[in-house]
């Protein structure tokens, strides 16, 4: 399982834990975005900051190289991403 894999395994975990609420895709993804943060603010540099909005505007104008930035970390690139599989 590579380090993609595990932390989409994680989310899935997340979203079971808030199974019971509306928006339990959305908490799970705001407490991993929190430990992404933290740990890249200690950890990446000065630029921390700028690596976060550049994948940020990749998301928001790209789409599509987004979409392979993810599925090229992960060991199956076919296999579904977690948007295609957790749903409200």
């Amino acid at each position: 399982m590579t380090p993609m894999e595990r932390v989409e395994a994680l989310f899935g975990e997340l979203v079971g834990h808030y199974h019971e609420a509306r928006d339990a895709e959305l908490r799970a993804a705001i407490k991993l975005l929190l430990v992404a943060i933290a740990e890249l603010k200690q950890h990446g540099g000065s630029d921390w900051a700028g690596v976060v909005a550049d994948y940020v505007a990749i998301a928001e104008r790209d789409p599509q190289r987004f979409d392979r930035i993810l599925r090229s970390n992960r060991s199956d690139p076919s296999l579904p991403m977690i948007d295609d599989t957790f749903t409200c």
